[in-house]
């Protein structure tokens, strides 16, 4: 099945330093997105959610099951699926970079579908529901 990927990208006036903080700790998400409860399942080292860290999220009777892929201090904070969707490969990367006033956050991802020609319906929803988080992130980050 064809490899789906999209991006958005949001602006914040906030630093880099503080929207990778919001993303490192899971039980903010829940503060600054539409996501109703977050759970750390298990914790990692040398801190509890470093890279092979997993994270649950929670939204009515959903539960995404992710897992900490990568971390680049203020730069780049990625997350892998492991359940919650019929989706294979799911891999996001969501890129800092300093930018006039703030921060431009690139969020990326990627994935194929389980089930052969739903690939660009789950692409439009997952855009949408991504373009919200980044967007929400974004505006809580900045404010004081």
């Amino acid at each position: 099945m064809a490899k789906q990927e999209f991006e958005v990208v949001a602006h914040s006036t906030a630093t880099p330093s503080r929207i990778y903080a919001l993303l490192r700790n899971g039980s903010t998400w829940p503060v600054w997105s539409k996501l109703e409860r977050f759970e750390l399942e298990k914790p990692s080292s040398p801190e509890p959610e470093s890279v092979g860290a997993i994270r649950n999220f929670f939204t009515g009777r959903y539960k995404m099951r992710e897992q900490v892929a990568e971390l680049v201090q203020d730069k780049r904070f990625s997350y892998v699926l492991l359940s919650g969707l019929p989706l294979r490969g799911y891999r996001a990367d969501i890129d800092l970079t300093p930018s006039g006033d703030g921060t431009d956050i690139r969020w990326h991802t990627s994935f194929r579908p389980k089930v052969p020609g739903m690939g660009w319906i789950y692409r439009r929803a997952l855009h949408k529901l991504t373009d919200e988080f980044a967007h929400a992130l974004a505006d809580y980050a900045s404010k004081p």
